[in-house]
C-alpha cells in the first residue's frame, strides 16, 4: 500500500500493515501518535522524530523504531518511507522509547516488497511468511546512537529545542543561566540530573546530529565550517567518535579538501 492514510486501513486484521509514502521536501508531521508500534524506515532522505523525552535523527536507509500511542513529530527531508504499523500485542519486545537502527539489505528488500501488499494481504503462503520474517529481523537490530535526550523542565526543554533547531558553537552555559535566571551551577547540576550530561556535552553532540541533514546537500568541509569546526578534520573526527562512522558516508556531497 503506498500513499494510503493509516486510518483507512488500520481497522482491517492483520497484525502487520506495511504502508510507503512519498513526502514532499521538508514536510512536517506534526504532533501525532499511532495506536500501533511503528517502524519508520526511510528509503530516502533523513528524518527528525520529536518526542517530549528526545530527538532522534534517521540518517539515509536507516530506521526508528516508535513505541505505540507515542506523541511524536516527524521532519521529512526528502523521504519517502516504508513503515509498519504493527500491533502492539504482536511485538512485547518493542522499546519504551525511539530507537534508530540500521537497516541490512535483507531488511531493505522485505520491507520495500512488503509494501506492494494489499491492506487484507493472505496470511497463508508468502505475504504472511514475509510480514513474520519482518518482524524477527527487526527483534534482531541493535540501536544505533544518534539521538540526544531532553529534559523534562520546561525552561530546559525550551533551551534545548532551540539550540536544536539552530546549533550555534558560540552559546555558553553562561548564556543558558541568563536565560533560565539562575546561576551556571545550578542549571548545570539540574541538566545532569535530567539528562545524565554537562549541558556542554548535550550541545556538543545536538550540534554533530545538526550535521546529518545538512550532509544530504553540503559537504563536509562546508558543514564543518556551518558547525563552527576548525578544520573538517576535527569534525571528522568528532563526528566519527560519535556515531562510528565518517560523516562522508551520510551524504551525496564530497569534501573539498583533504580531511
Amino acid at each position: 500500500m503506498k500513499n494510503i492514510a493509516l486510518d483507512d486501513v488500520d481497522h482491517v486484521d492483520r497484525a502487520v500493515l506495511p504502508l510507503g509514502t512519498d513526502y514532499p521536501d521538508g514536510h512536517l508531521l506534526d504532533w501525532h501518535e499511532h495506536r500501533r508500534a511503528q517502524f519508520l524506515y526511510g528509503a530516502t532522505g533523513v528524518m527528525v522524530v520529536d518526542t517530549a523525552d528526545g530527538t532522534w535523527t534517521v540518517p539515509p536507509a536507516r530506521a526508528v523504531l516508535i513505541p505505540a500511542a507515542t506523541p511524536h513529530r516527524v521532519r521529512m527531508l526528502g523521504v519517502s518511507t516504508r513503515s509498519l504499523y504493527v500491533e502492539p500485542a504482536a511485538v512485547p519486545w518493542w522499546p519504551r522509547r525511539c530507537t534508530v537502527v540500521d537497516v541490512p539489505p535483507l531488511l531493505r528488500e522485505l520491507l520495500l516488497s512488503a509494501s506492494d501488499f494489499t491492506a487484507d494481504y493472505s496470511l497463508a503462503g508468502r505475504e504472511g511468511a514475509l510480514t513474520t520474517l519482518l518482524l524477527h529481523e527487526i527483534a534482531s537490530l541493535a540501536p544505533l546512537p544518534f539521538h540526544v535526550g531532553i529534559p523534562a523542565s520546561g525552561d530546559l526543554a525550551d533551551l534545548c529545542r532551540a539550540y536544536l533547531a539552530a546549533p550555534d558553537v558560540g552559546v555558553t552555559n553562561a548564556e543558558w543561566a541568563a536565560r533560565a535566571s539562575q546561576s551556571e551551577r545550578s542549571l548545570t547540576r539540574r541538566f545532569r540530573t535530567e539528562t545524565g550530561e554537562s549541558p556542554a556535552v548535550w550541545r556538543a553532540r545536538a550540534r554533530l546530529l545538526a550535521a546529518v541533514p545538512l550532509l544530504r546537500t553540503a559537504s563536509v568541509t562546508q558543514v564543518a565550517g556551518r558547525l563552527g569546526y576548525a578544520t573538517p578534520a576535527a569534525f571528522t573526527a568528532a563526528f566519527t567518535r560519535a556515531f562510528g562512522l565518517p560523516p562522508s558516508r551520510f551524504g551525496t556531497a564530497r569534501t573539498t579538501s583533504r580531511t
